[in-house]
């Protein structure tokens, strides 16, 4: 059977979700949210995602990460969620991809507009990408 894997791309106020099967990743949707440090979206965040890892069967959540301040808030983010589900997850180098997705979607002719709602999701599959890449 082909494993699952949810990629997160963790932002202050967006997260970015993509769905990995096999070698490939797709960007899957963005979840808005107020703010991680009040209860209520702390609340969504964790019952959206807890949703979405249930709905899709699973099996691992990567997570990108990169250096600097960003860093410390997405560990705090992983240590919220990882509670609420029972798949691992797993820290991974995220640097870069959020300006490669604008690249590339601006390349394959994307729309500003659908570009603006999507590109979190589409930074969260690069790194997933990047992630299979490296890993099968």
């Amino acid at each position: 059977m082909i494993m699952k894997i949810l990629g997160i791309d963790y932002g202050r106020k967006k997260i970015g979700l993509a769905v990995g099967v096999g070698s490939l990743a797709e960007p899957m949707r963005v979840i808005r949210y107020s703010d991680m440090n009040s209860p209520k979206g702390r609340k969504i965040l964790e019952q959206e995602i807890k949703q979405i890892v249930e709905k899709e069967n699973i099996e691992k959540v990567v997570v990108g990460i990169s250096e600097g301040e960003m860093a410390e808030e997405t560990k705090k983010f992983v240590s919220t969620i990882q509670p609420f589900i029972q798949s691992t997850i797993e820290l991974y180098d995220e640097t870069l991809t959020s300006q490669d997705a604008q690249r590339l979607s601006i390349e394959a002719g994307i729309s500003r507009k659908k570009r603006k709602g999507m590109e979190d999701a589409y930074a969260a599959s690069i790194m997933l990408q990047n992630f299979l890449d490296l890993t099968q």
